[in-house]
C-alpha cells in the first residue's frame, strides 16, 4: 500500500450535463483514484472534480478524466462565464501526504506529455510543474500572453481547445454573491480585492453575472489561506460591497476546504482568546492516536 497521496482539481468546461460530468468523474474512478467532490455550476458551465490518489495512479487517474473530457465536451458550443481553454481546463496535483510539490511537479510533466503525445492536446505547464516563468501564471496562459504552449503546436484541437497541467499547493475557491444583477459593481469590487490590482495578497477575483440566479458575483480564489484567510477576504468584499450601496446575498466554496481555514475563520468571527487548532476536537483525537 503506497504512503503517498495527490490530491488533483482538474476543472472541466462542462456544468449543464449530469451525464458527461458523470461520465468523466467514471473515468478519472477507473484508475482506483478516490472522488472526493463532484460541483457543477450552470452560469459559469463548469466542473471541478475533487480527487486523491496513489502518486503511483494519479496521473493515470488524471489522463483518463482528460480523454473523457476530451471525447465528450466540444468547446465550439460552449458559452459560459468562466475563462477557459480547454474541455479539460486545468488539471492541478496538490501534495497531501509523503509527496513534496516538486514531485508533483514532476507528475504533472508526466501527464501533460502523455496528453499531447496521445489525445494530441496542447499543454501548457503552469505554477511548480511551469518551465518557463512566463508560464507559471495560470491566468497569463489564459489571457494569450504565451503563445506556445509546453507540449505540442501552437495550434489548439478543434474541439478541446488546450489543457493547463501543473501542481501548486492547497488553494480554496471562495465566491461571494452580491444582492444586485449589475456585474460592473462585481467585476470594481473584484478588481479592489485581488492582488495583481493592488488588493488582499494571495487572492485572486474576478466579478461575473450569474444569469440563472440574476446575481453578480465576486469569484475567488485564495492560494494561501494563511496569509489571507477566508474570513479576510470576505469582509474586504462585504467592505467594497458596502461602498457601492450593496450587500451580500451570501458566499459559497467550490470544492474542498481544509478544516484548518475553517476553524482560523471561526475563531476571528467568535473572537476566541488565544485560540489554537488543538481546541479542535478532531485535531485532538488526530494527536492522540499514538497515545
Amino acid at each position: 500500500m503506497s504512503s503517498t497521496l495527490v490530491e488533483c482539481v482538474p476543472n472541466f468546461s462542462e456544468g449543464r450535463d449530469p451525464a458527461i460530468v458523470s461520465g468523466i468523474a467514471e473515468a478519472i474512478r477507473s484508475a482506483g483514484a478516490k472522488i472526493l467532490d463532484c460541483t457543477s455550476d450552470h452560469d459559469h458551465h463548469r466542473s471541478v472534480i475533487t480527487f486523491a490518489a496513489a502518486a503511483e495512479t494519479v496521473g493515470e487517474a488524471a489522463f483518463r478524466g482528460v480523454r473523457q473530457a476530451v471525447e465528450s465536451i466540444d468547446l465550439r458550443r460552449h458559452t459560459g462565464v468562466h475563462p477557459r481553454i480547454g474541455a479539460a481546463d486545468v488539471v492541478p496535483f496538490v501534495p497531501l501526504k509523503g509527496i513534496t510539490l516538486e514531485e508533483c511537479a514532476r507528475i504533472a510533466r508526466d501527464t501533460g506529455l502523455r496528453i499531447w503525445e496521445e489525445l494530441r492536446v496542447p499543454v501548457y505547464l503552469y505554477e511548480a510543474a511551469a518551465l518557463r516563468p512566463e508560464c507559471r501564471n495560470l491566468a497569463d496562459i489564459r489571457n494569450g500572453r504565451v503563445p506556445a504552449p509546453d507540449y505540442g503546436d501552437s495550434g489548439l484541437h478543434p474541439s478541446a481547445g488546450a489543457v493547463v497541467v501543473g501542481a501548486r499547493k492547497f488553494l480554496i475557491a471562495f465566491n461571494v454573491n452580491l444582492q444586485t444583477a449589475d456585474v460592473a459593481v462585481a467585476r470594481r469590487i473584484a478588481r479592489a480585492v485581488r492582488q495583481s490590482s493592488g488588493g488582499l495578497p494571495y487572492v485572486k477575483a474576478m466579478g461575473v453575472l450569474l444569469a440563472s440566479r440574476n446575481q453578480a458575483q465576486v469569484s475567488m480564489n485564495l492560494t494561501d489561506f494563511e496569509q489571507t484567510p477566508i474570513h479576510v477576504a470576505f469582509e474586504a468584499v462585504r467592505a467594497e460591497a458596502a461602498r457601492e450601496g450593496v450587500a451580500i446575498a451570501g458566499s459559497e466554496l467550490i470544492g474542498l476546504v481544509p478544516q484548518k481555514a475553517l476553524a482560523i475563520t471561526a475563531a476571528w468571527y467568535l473572537q476566541i482568546a488565544d485560540f489554537v487548532p488543538g481546541m479542535v476536537l478532531e485535531h485532538r483525537l488526530e494527536d492522540s492516536k499514538g497515545e
